[in-house]
């Protein structure tokens, strides 16, 4: 009989609550526990090697073992530098869109995929709180091509095959003025990383 595994507990990003837990769930993974960070940390990204670390220090009270479920998301390398000194790793990729669709295919897309932005189920369906609301579009629409003049197209990275969140990035693309495309990825890279845990 194979040894039960080891409990990990997960520090996660909120915008992957909801992938983790189903993860979790479908492959019956009742030694990982979930602990998730406010996603909005990611409009000030400068503040997340910071929350995680806190929330590492802070678990360490009662886990033995930490896995990070964050990318860089655009820390530029002060997050891995948090983890190296705690001895925690950490998810692979830049940031959610390159697990998500593979990271290798990620970078081997960058060039094509240079002027889209990205949107995930999370993103499809938290566009007005984290998106639109934050960069002050509802107040400001004037801002509109400042902030997304040199984009050219709508990449929704579908995790699921929700109707509703189709439509609701379709609707976010029509509200930026960009072209949309659709991309099933299902949970890519991230299924792998926590079902290996």
């Amino acid at each position: 009989m194979a040894p039960a595994p080891q409990p990990v507990h997960i520090i996660a990003c909120g915008a992957l609550a909801r992938e983790i837990r189903t993860l979790i769930a479908a492959n019956r993974l009742d030694h990982l526990s979930l602990h998730c960070l406010p996603a909005i940390l990611h409009n000030r990204p400068e503040k997340i090697p910071a929350a995680v670390r806190a929330a590492i220090v802070a678990a360490r009270q009662e886990h033995a073992l930490i896995f990070v479920a964050y990318a860089d998301c655009g820390t530029g390398g002060r997050l891995d530098r948090v983890l190296a000194e705690e001895g925690v790793d950490r998810l692979p990729g830049a940031h959610c869109y390159a697990f998500y669709t593979g990271v290798e295919r990620f970078a081997a897309d960058g060039e094509r995929d240079m002027r889209s932005f990205f949107l995930t189920d999370f993103l499809a369906r938290q566009f007005q709180k984290l998106v639109i609301e934050p960069l002050g579009l509802d107040r400001h629409p004037e801002l509109l091509e400042m902030y997304f003049g040199n984009y050219e197209r709508v990449v929704y990275l579908a995790q699921s095959e929700d109707g509703q969140l189709n439509l609701a990035a379709e609707a976010a693309a029509t509200r930026l003025g960009l072209a949309y495309e659709r991309r099933q990825t299902g949970f890519g890279d991230l299924a792998t990383a926590i079902t290996n845990l």
